[in-house]
């Protein structure tokens, strides 16, 4: 047995900022099992030095006070430590994500806190409770041990060397990270919140953080140029389906297939603009190839389109018995077999973002709020009204303000109503709302006349929590669900979105009744993936593996997803087997609509084209027709291992792919970040 006095003296002479680290590595172990960040990684090496630099410079600091300053200056800095990790914890548990310097700034946290989302702001709570109590124990064994190793003099000599050890830890670190290439990416140009904790740790990512969006420090940019083209997709990518269409006989008919570009020369721009973020965006998008025009270009050319983005869905959610409607429309409209929806950074807004601009977001703001200033021309509204629409509709049944949709959509060309402004007139108030009754009460607004129109919905009923008591959609719903062999959250989610699938028929039905149901095309994504059936913890997709029936691959197949493309009496539409992703959604719908506009400049491209299909994922991860590439793990996997002659052929495929990748993140975020279509059209 260890003697009471043996213990002392080995605390007095363990070195205080080790304490000061252990603990700071104790939060992030916690954080790390809480969110589900792999444990055994390469990152957490980084973690525990990024810890022990933090835990080294917050003790050299006490080391500069009295013994009673030292004291309090340890309870105060573990204290705040306790908050950013327990904070960082429900957060995470809530939005699946973590919470940025932006968001907070943005008024994110009231908006999560307020209004019908509290009920599941309370769930996220009482969730985190249990772990909270785990890592409250943090904090209580280190001012327990902290008490023991204090000197009573100032050693402020002391204290000053532990601080330049601390710092030149840290800037070590960096440095080394930074010649690292897949981890100076994340560090840098590639800055994520999400992907940064689980390589650097929380107070690494965010110091990064505060440096990109509160401090203003420019992200580089150095677009590359390609080494090679992406050679095209092979002839399988469609089907024989899709061949075989009636649209046009291409034997008799000569099909346009010129560029999808405008009359602007980018070169031109380039050779004599002087400002450097303008000048390199020109140089990029005047060597991008651009995607070709095709038997489907102007297709839908005066026909009316709704559009939809609806929250949480995914295929998962379609069956035949379940939600019948959206079945039909899966069965017998355009069929993407390769769509996915990659889960973005900093808000659940991205993913809506991305359908309707055709970018990608930038990491650690809202891009669609920071969108709201910048001129739009490819939304479909401001397409829409650029051809003569009066009046172009956008719907949300949540709060009309929530994440600033009420400067976003109106910028997209959209009359905007939600909660606030007029849906609650035929939208009770409850959590989640009905799609249904939006629907019900908003199609009169645009099918009142014989013109043509176009309208926007973002859904709600299909929100987390997916439980029968926590959302009142599961709870009307769930008669029709409650004999299904499955868990609660799988009969939540099944029954929130048989809401969905009501609001669907219901606008079918008013379609059909107005005579314009074969004149109007309608399109449906979700913003993301439904990641409120994660849980906290080790099982963390334990629902996910009783719906696929295997482990799930958290990488990639955990984003599969599903566009459904449709318009009543549309003969022998396409089967598609490209690989596709809601960046491609915009291009595809204006190459469908027969709108002119310039491919070079968005970052999704026509799934129709010739192009080879790309998808890309916030830390740089890919999936083409030829395979996947982890970045994480610099991993391509080919999907035929004949694909490639010659090894060196693959590699430089990779490469010049993988260089694709990282522009298109790029170039969205400086268009963001620099109005550029501002620039270029005005």
């Amino acid at each position: 047995m260890i003697k009471k006095e043996n213990l002392h003296t080995f605390i007095k002479k363990f070195p205080p900022f080790f304490l000061f680290g252990l603990a700071i590595m104790c939060m992030e172990l916690i954080l790390r099992l809480v969110t589900g960040t792999p444990v055994f990684h390469m990152g957490l090496l980084f973690t525990a030095l990024f810890s022990m630099s933090a835990g080294m410079f917050i003790s050299g600091l006490c080391f500069l006070f009295r013994q009673k300053g030292r004291t309090i200056m340890g309870t105060i800095a573990v204290i705040l430590l306790f908050v950013l990790y327990a904070a960082q914890i429900t957060y995470h548990l809530f939005f699946g994500r973590y919470l940025i310097v932006y968001s907070l700034l943005s008024g994110g946290v009231t908006q999560v806190v307020s209004g019908h989302v509290i009920g599941n702001a309370y769930a996220a709570l009482f969730k985190a409770v249990p772990f909270i109590m785990i890592l409250v124990l943090v904090p209580i064994g280190f001012l327990i041990l902290n008490r023991q190793m204090q000197p009573r003099k100032r050693r402020v000599k002391k204290g000053i060397m532990i601080m330049t050890s601390a710092v030149m830890l840290y800037a070590g670190l960096t440095a080394v990270i930074s010649i690292l290439p897949d981890y100076k990416m994340i560090q840098s140009e590639m800055f994520d919140m999400n992907t940064s904790v689980g390589n650097f740790g929380l107070l690494h990512s965010e110091i990064l953080d505060i440096k990109y969006n509160l401090l203003g420090f420019s992200q580089k940019m150095d677009l590359a140029e390609d080494d090679m083209d992406i050679p095209l997709r092979d002839e399988n990518s469609l089907s024989t389906e899709e061949t075989s269409s009636t649209f046009e006989d291409e034997t008799t008919t000569v099909i346009d297939r010129s560029p999808n570009t405008s009359t602007v020369d980018f070169a031109a721009l380039a050779e004599q603009e002087q400002d450097k973020e303008f000048k390199e965006l020109n140089q990029y998008f005047a060597q991008r190839q651009p995607t070709n025009k095709n038997e489907y270009t102007g297709m839908y050319k005066g026909y009316n389109l709704i559009h939809i983005v609806a929250e949480g869905f995914s295929p998962y959610a379609i069956d035949p018995v379940l939600t019948p409607t959206l079945y039909k429309m899966q069965q017998e409209g355009f069929q993407f077999n390769n769509f996915y929806t990659p889960l973005w950074g900093v808000s659940t807004s991205d993913g809506e973002y991305v359908a309707c601009t055709g970018l990608l977001p930038k990491p650690g703001v809202w891009s669609f709020y920071r969108s709201g200033k910048n001129y739009m021309p490819y939304c479909l509204g401001n397409m829409f009204e650029s051809i003569g629409m009066e009046e172009t509709y956008a719907y949300h049944n949540n709060s009309h303000s929530y994440y600033h949709r009420d400067v976003s959509h109106p910028n997209m060309g959209y009359h905007y109503t939600g909660m606030g402004t007029g849906i609650e007139e035929y939208v009770k108030n409850c959590w989640p709302q009905s799609d249904l009754e939006m629907i019900a009460g908003s199609v009169s607004d645009y099918l009142t006349s014989d013109k043509q129109f176009h309208a926007y919905y973002m859904t709600v009923s299909g929100h987390m929590e997916y439980t029968r008591m926590d959302n009142m959609m599961s709870y009307q719903n769930w008669d029709a669900v409650k004999d299904l062999e499955c868990s609660e959250a799988l009969k939540a989610y099944y029954a929130c979105n048989i809401e969905f699938d009501k609001a669907i028929a219901k606008l079918l039905e008013e379609l059909n009744l107005a005579g314009v149901a074969d004149k109007t095309v309608i399109s449906i994504t979700p913003d993301h993936h439904p990641y409120g059936l994660e849980k906290s913890g080790k099982n963390k997709y334990a629902v996910w593996e009783e719906l696929l029936g295997h482990e799930v691959d958290t990488k990639f197949e955990l984003y599969e997803s599903v566009f459904l493309l449709y318009c009543q009496g549309t003969e022998n539409p396409p089967v598609i087997d490209k690989y596709c992703y809601h960046a491609d959604i915009i291009p595809t719908l204006l190459n469908l609509f027969g709108f002119e506009y310039d491919s070079r400049l968005l970052a999704g491209s026509d799934i129709l084209s010739d192009s080879e299909g790309l998808v890309v994922f916030p830390d740089g991860s890919f999936i083409t027709d030829q395979g996947t590439f982890d970045s994480s793990k610099s991993r391509f996997v080919l999907f035929d291992e004949n694909s490639f002659s010659e090894e060196a052929l693959k590699e430089q495929y990779v490469l010049s792919t993988r260089k694709k990748a990282l522009n298109l993140l790029k170039i969205s975020a400086k268009i963001l970040e620099t109005d550029y279509y501002a620039y270029v059209f005005k």
